[in-house]
């Protein structure tokens, strides 16, 4: 799928745009019909139906569509699959500094000698240091698309996320997902004046 971006840049500078560019501009101005939208359950992990919740809580305040929760009343399904993983992600390192030195002489093997001689010396240095840091982290992908009435696929979008500065995972994918959304409708506006 072209972004929004270069359907119209095509559109706008006269190119004649290829078939598959025409096909998805008028794909894209479709969602400019879209009234309602009913966001079916979502398949995936546990966490599925939390981010559907999201969705559904992240489309409505764009007032981009009425969200409805009757699927018979939509103009379009927002269909797909979520999963908010959790896992721990280890780092481990380990610095290691050594040294040795040693020195010696020999002595007189004969004991009837009293007189003995003999020099020794020894240094040693070691330091060893290791870091080992777990961190549980939260990875959330998504794949939606908007289908029509009549079975047409009018948008789609993957997001993923580890989390963003004040929201978790699950939520910056609604998130996503829905400035993804907006985005696209701004475009088909744009498409559909030309």
């Amino acid at each position: 799928m072209l972004p929004g971006w270069m359907l119209i840049w095509l559109l706008s500078a006269g190119v004649q745009a290829p078939s598959a560019a025409s096909v998805e501009a008028e794909t894209l101005v479709r969602l400019l019909d879209v009234r309602r939208v009913y966001v079916d359950r979502l398949t995936g992990g546990e966490t599925a139906s939390q981010i559907r919740d999201m969705i559904i809580a992240s489309l409505q305040s764009t007032r981009l569509f009425i969200v409805t929760e009757d699927e018979a009343r939509a103009d379009a399904i927002l269909r797909g699959s979520a999963e908010d993983l959790v896992f721990t992600d280890t780092f481990y390192n380990s610095d290691s500094l050594n040294a040795r030195a040693s020195m010696g002489t020999g002595t007189n093997p004969d004991k009837t000698v009293t007189n003995r001689s003999g020099r020794n010396a020894a240094v040693t240095v070691g330091e060893k240091e290791s870091t080992r840091i777990a961190e549980r982290k939260h990875e959330a992908t998504a794949a939606v698309r908007l289908v029509s009435k009549e079975g047409d696929v009018l948008w789609s979008t993957t997001q993923e996320s580890l989390g963003a500065k004040f929201r978790g995972a699950s939520a910056d994918v609604a998130e996503k997902i829905t400035r993804q959304l907006e985005k696209d409708y701004e475009c088909a506006k744009v498409i559909r004046k030309k």
